[in-house]
This record gives structure tokens, C-alpha cells and sequence, in this order.
């Protein structure tokens, strides 16, 4: 599979089957993620992967009551390690780098025939409880992981006339 095949094919996932994610399967995942790039190459992440049933439900729970999360056999958490960093645009550096290890995460997942689904809507503070995250260090996304009992269909999208300008903003 090529990347832009990936990207086309790829689809937000909120029902998945009970079969387990290999290890194997994981370890690409995590691995897309490890290998994505980072401000100044920092690598300031850490991911959480939770497989426990009892935590998985008390996530759902954080994540809004959304039942697919504690539905799939795996829930991913992205941290950001260095929150206090800020680029010199003035983004948090954390934010943008998570944003694309998760990315990266879920490209590689559906390559590998797994769903994922990006959740924001979530309790941080409840999250950290659940997890022990300590409290410097921030929780960007939740995605759960697994093999997807559905086939959503694409969403619209804009096409490329409404979202792309040259040379200036118009």
C-alpha cells in the first residue's frame, strides 16, 4: 500500500470486533509514531497503551461515555513530555508533535487492517487519575486500536479550490 492509498482509505472507526491486535501489528504501530518527526527533533512523547478491561472502561468513561473506546482491544494515550515549549511561530511544540505521531500511528494502522479513531473529547484530569500521568505532562489524544467491525464511508470533503490559496491569503 502507498501512503496516498492510506490516507484515502483511512476512516474514523467507532465499532470494533473483540479480536486482539497482534503484537507484532503494535509494535508497527508504536513504531510509525517513534519514528515521526519532532521540533528540533525532540521527542518529547510518551504513549500509553492500555489492554486491561477495568481501565479501558474507566477511559470510556473519561472520553465522555463513547463505548467504542473501551471497545477496542487497545487504547493509545499521547502524552506530551515538554509542554512548556513553545515554537518560535508561537504553537506548543507538543501539540503539533503528537499531532503528527498520532497521524503517523494511524496510517500504519490501517495498513495493518487495524481502525483507529482520534479522540479530543476526553477529562484530562480524570485521564491522568486513571493512568498516573504525572502532572506536568500533558494528554494530547486517545485513540483506541483494533480490528474494525464496520466499513463507515468516506466523509465529504471541501474540494481543493475552497481550501487552497498562492502566494497570499485570499
Amino acid at each position: 500500500m502507498d501512503v496516498m492509498s492510506a490516507i484515502q482509505g483511512r476512516r474514523s472507526v467507532r465499532n470494533y470486533s473483540t479480536r486482539g491486535v497482534e503484537d507484532d501489528k503494535l509494535v508497527k504501530v508504536l513504531e510509525a509514531a517513534r519514528l515521526s518527526p519532532s521540533a528540533s527533533n525532540n521527542q518529547g512523547w510518551k504513549f500509553i497503551v492500555v489492554r486491561e478491561e477495568e481501565i479501558r472502561k474507566k477511559l470510556t468513561k473519561a472520553a465522555g461515555g463513547q463505548e467504542f473506546v473501551g471497545q477496542a482491544p487497545v487504547v493509545i494515550v499521547a502524552c506530551g513530555t515538554n509542554p512548556e515549549r513553545v515554537m518560535r511561530c508561537g504553537q506548543h511544540r507538543y501539540t503539533v508533535d503528537l499531532s503528527i505521531a498520532v497521524s503517523y500511528m494511524m496510517l500504519e494502522a490501517y495498513e495493518q487492517g487495524l481502525g483507529t479513531c482520534w479522540i479530543g473529547h476526553f477529562d484530562e484530569g480524570e485521564v491522568k487519575k486513571i493512568l498516573c500521568i504525572p502532572d506536568k505532562i500533558r494528554v494530547v489524544a486517545i485513540t483506541p486500536l483494533g480490528y474494525p467491525a464496520e466499513s463507515p464511508a468516506p466523509r465529504p470533503r471541501k474540494p481543493l479550490g475552497e481550501i487552497i490559496c498562492y502566494e497570499k491569503y485570499s
